[in-house]
């Protein structure tokens, strides 16, 4: 399976990860300042920031388009729930 390096620039930490993993589950893992309230019904709390890397993630959703236009962010704004890597590296932060 094709491998991917993720970076979260708030804890400066860099970990590898397969290709097609969503942001979100990494951020979990390594403690990354990355926060969501999906599960409480709050969609739009895991905004980030790519820094670097932004061809490198899966295209935006219709969803997540909506959402993102909702909150009205700037063009390197994703949401961290529906982020994959697709491969190469990505830089990431909260936003």
């Amino acid at each position: 399976m094709a491998k991917a390096e993720l970076t979260f620039a708030d804890i400066g930490k860099t970990v590898t990860v397969a290709a097609g993993t969503r942001v979100i589950e990494v951020s979990e893992k390594v403690g990354a300042g990355l926060v969501y309230g999906c599960r409480e019904g709050d969609c739009g709390t895991c905004l980030m920031v790519v820094i670097d890397g932004w061809e490198n993630l899966s295209q935006p959703t219709v969803l997540e388009e909506r959402i993102l236009r909702e909150n009205n962010v700037g063009r390197h704004s994703r949401l961290a729930c529906q982020a994959q890597i697709l491969g190469g590296s990505v830089t990431v932060k909260p936003a």
